[in-house]
């Protein structure tokens, strides 16, 4: 049976979120339809032109959230 892979199959394997065995079935599929590589070939330009940001809390938001951490359950409930 030949499985259908949809753009969210091949978003989690451009991430490398794909298990070993969707990646070998990706990779199979990806050489024996054009029209699959295609859009492959699509998300992947998408990928690339998307910024490489990384996000940081501020150190007032690490304060925060170690502050209420130490707090006891009975006063975070309140």
């Amino acid at each position: 049976m030949k499985q259908t892979f949809t753009s969210d199959h091949l978003l989690r394997y451009i991430y490398k979120e794909t298990s070993a065995s969707e990646t070998l079935a990706i990779d199979a599929a990806l050489r024996q339809d054009d029209a699959l590589w295609s859009k492959y070939e699509m998300l992947l330009q998408a990928h690339r032109q998307l910024p490489k940001a990384t996000f940081r809390p501020s150190k007032a938001a690490i304060q925060n959230i170690l502050a209420y951490s130490k707090q006891p359950a009975v006063e975070k409930q309140l």
